[in-house]
């Protein structure tokens, strides 16, 4: 049962990925076309990708979590013995939650603080309700984070059991 909601879970976020990636294309060539062809567009269209940008790169930092496939500088883990490099792991991914749990904290004082200001976002669209997805993104990070530093540590203490670790997140 776990694994279907993991599984369902997964196609409704790539979905997500996928369709506010196509409409974000359409927005932008529909204004192009209009701006060319017509000499005129939608006042907020501009803001409105600008948002859905943001939108869609939290969005693709929280499946390349998932995935396990988020971007790595790992230049002293290539020199490490195979067990010091689980042990650097565990400890980058323990640092990248806290400060994704950081980020997500005062992401949403933030949010707070515009919903509180009633600042204008696009059209008639608050920007509290653009800007809810950083403490949200950040947030689902620093978990996913958490979860692959556990999984990774179980792996440090028990090496011979790698295909069975406990929290595999591209596998469930």
């Amino acid at each position: 049962m776990f694994a279907r909601l993991h599984k369902t879970l997964q196609h409704t976020e790539d979905l997500i990925l996928v369709s506010l990636l196509l409409f974000m294309i359409l927005t932008a060539v529909g204004q192009i076309i209009m701006r060319n062809v017509f000499g005129s567009g939608v006042i907020w269209a501009d803001a409105m990708v600008r948002i859905m940008v943001l939108w869609l790169g939290l969005l693709g930092a929280m499946a390349a979590t998932r995935d396990d496939n988020h971007i790595n500088i790992d230049i002293l883990s290539r020199f490490m013995a195979p067990r010091l490099q689980t042990l650097a792991r565990v400890i980058t991914l323990l640092f990248t939650s806290a400060l994704c749990g950081l980020t997500a904290y005062y992401g949403s004082r933030f949010v707070l603080m515009e919903y509180e200001f009633k600042s204008p976002g696009f059209a008639a669209v608050p920007a509290w309700i653009c800007e809810i997805i950083i403490p949200i993104a950040f947030a689902i990070i620093a978990l996913r984070c958490l979860l692959l530093a556990y999984s990774a540590f179980h792996t440090f203490f028990w090496p011979d059991k790698i295909n069975a670790a406990p929290c595999s997140l591209s596998q469930p």
